[in-house]
């Protein structure tokens, strides 16, 4: 290398969207030390330049923010997070429903997350035991960048954490316990540390059908769904005082849980209460209820609130091995089977028929409130040892052997166990709806769970298949949003509203970029692939493989993916950091002799 390096990176001709919902426009991108100096309609000088990205006839866009996901103990063990990094996505947010690894033990965490995440419980122990040296939130951040995180990472502290730390796991979890004034005044003290320390806010959760994992408490719903309203009350005090956030998942079933959850976030004589609710969703099970969740948003924020909807903006098809699905939690039969961690003793019980009558009441019944739509002609075996059932819904295998649904599916799950493989989708399943959503003002784009139910799922390039949805809709000649409203959506959108350095692609900013091949925004994005997870001791999850839509992704300026090949600097060197909210975060330090060239 000889002369004066003008930029680290150019990027050449690509079409620049610059998170704000601006204008895109053809431009020529310089990176130096990490960030954005120079946004040009001319050619850059690229003299001694060690890396030119030519970008003709791609999108440049800022890395996408993903607000929900459950890394917290992925980032520990794995902290390149390379499957959501390959998507295009350089901010993730930790510590959703209740759930962080701030304060509680590696058993404590294995119980909280094992069940309720569908993430191996003896992993969760192992990692948290192994890699945990904090006790402070500050510390837990130390902690972080002192890995190689590939993206930048923000976080909630989780209402279930504090309450676990403060009052033990079994008083947490029990109806006629409540925090002491001394444990009270100790969570509150716990919140403002975290704030102090930056993070985003604090998440809680309300819904019922999450459940513990382990011996000790099995079966109970988390510690934040046992809080009275005085112990809410004095936390969700701090968050409006701060500004910052509550993320929370109401009671569904309990329609005065759902609407103070609403109100909550009205100020007037009070500042508001920033509140981010999950979620917005249009569920098979019932159509109607989509209709109401912008208006009430609107009301909501007109009276003074800042409340938003979590929506995944794409459909919710889940997988199941056998009974393992957490949807099952919601009804009573289901719940039972998913109690028993032996498998021969659930096997007995899926045996007995007092039990298949209970279940099959419970799929009868639908009346209330409810995730799952309970059609098993609408689940179907993807994977089976009797390859003749590949391909039919568990209704149809019922009605060729004279069986009600229920019994079919239970007679398959005994004979095959987690060798029968079956899927449905939940609900976002009419694409005009999903247009809808995708342009309400009261709804984020967000609701991945990345790092979680990893044989369930898989939203890792949520992002990818907006963006293809929209364009789509404008090839056909009936759009209903621009592509810089859903790059936006997707990016600078959420970093203002969670007051984060990034979702901007602008001189001055960071350089968080993802550069994108709209041409292969394709049926790709919709396959089934599998990859295994080694902190996971090898097991095989569920994940989105697109690698020609995204050609490169860069974090503070360094390239982390070519084409969905992780660069030598994933999982070797750290290139994001932890972003504090309502803080500049500035790049790290670029080594000029690790830059990588794109061929």
């Amino acid at each position: 290398m000889h002369g004066l390096v003008t930029y680290d990176t150019i990027i050449r001709n690509g079409l620049w969207f610059d998170g704000t919902g601006g204008p895109s426009a053809v431009r020529n991108l310089g990176i130096r030390d990490g960030h954005v100096v120079a946004i040009s309609a001319d050619e850059l000088d690229a003299t001694d330049c060690p890396q030119v990205v030519d970008a003709t006839g791609k999108w440049v866009l800022p890395g996408m923010l993903d607000i929900h996901t459950h890394y917290d103990v992925e980032v520990l063990a794995g902290p390149d997070l390379s499957e959501s990094l390959r998507h295009g996505v350089t901010t993730i947010m930790l510590g959703s429903c209740s759930l962080s690894t701030i304060h509680v033990d590696g058993t404590e965490a294995g119980d909280l997350f094992g069940r309720v995440e569908a993430i191996p419980r003896d992993h969760v122990i192992d990692a948290v035991n192994q890699h945990k040296t904090w006790s402070t939130c500050d510390e837990y951040v130390t902690a972080l960048e002192a890995r190689p995180l590939g993206p930048n990472v923000t976080a909630f502290i989780g209402h279930s954490d504090m309450r676990t730390a403060v009052m033990g796991l079994d008083r947490s979890t029990r109806k006629d316990a409540k925090p002491t004034r001394r444990e009270q005044a100790r969570m509150e003290q716990m919140l403002v540390e975290a704030l102090r320390a930056g993070f985003v806010g604090m998440s809680s959760q309300q819904l019922l059908f999450d459940k513990i994992d382990g011996d000790a408490c099995r079966s109970r719903t988390l510690p934040s769904t046992y809080a009275k309203a005085r112990e809410l009350r004095r936390l969700k005090s701090l968050l409006r005082k701060s500004g910052r956030i509550l993320q929370s998942g109401p009671d569904i079933q309990n329609p005065f849980n759902l609407g103070s959850q609403l109100l909550q976030s009205v100020g007037i004589i009070r500042n508001p209460l920033k509140t981010s609710l999950l979620s917005a969703a249009d569920v098979k099970s019932n159509p109607y209820a989509i209709m109401l969740m912008g208006p009430l948003s609107r009301f909501v924020n007109t009276l003074g609130g800042n409340f938003r909807w979590q929506h995944l903006p794409v459909p919710f098809e889940v997988y199941a091995d056998g009974i393992d699905l957490v949807v099952f939690e919601e009804f009573g039969a289901g719940a039972a089977a998913l109690h028993l961690a032996d498998e021969v003793e659930r096997n007995e019980l899926m045996r007995d028929e007092d039990y298949r009558r209970r279940f099959r009441k419970d799929y009868e019944n639908k009346f209330g409130m409810r995730v799952w739509h309970r059609d098993f002609f609408d689940a179907h075996i993807s994977e089976c040892p009797d390859a003749a059932l590949v391909g039919k819904s568990f209704g149809e295998v019922g009605q060729e052997r004279g069986l009600h649904p229920v019994d079919a599916f239970l007679d398959l799950v005994l004979e095959h166990g987690k060798a029968l493989r079956w899927h449905t989708t939940i609900s976002n399943h009419r694409p005009e709806v999903l247009k809808k959503m995708a342009r309400e003002p009261g709804i984020q784009m967000g609701f991945s769970d990345a790092g979680a139910h990893l044989r369930n799922m898989a939203f890792y390039n949520m992002g990818l298949r907006l963006l293809r949805h929209v364009r789509d809709a404008e090839l056909a000649g009936n759009p209903f949003m621009t592509i810089e409203a859903a790059v936006h959506r997707l990016t600078g959108e959420l970093a203002d509203w969670y007051r984060l350095d990034a979702g901007h692609l602008r001189i001055g900013d960071r350089a968080d970029i993802a550069i994108i091949d709209p041409e292969r925004l394709d049926d790709q994005l919709d396959a089934y692939a599998e990859e295994p997870v080694e902190q996971y001791g090898g097991l095989s999850r569920m994940v989105n493989r697109n690698d020609e839509a995204v050609p490169a992704v860069f974090v503070g300026g360094r390239q982390v993916f070519a084409s969905g090949v992780p660069t030598e600097l994933v999982g070797r060197t750290r290139t994001g950091r932890f972003l504090r909210a309502a803080h500049r975060s500035p790049a790290l330090p670029v080594e000029k002799d690790v830059l990588t060239s794109v061929g």
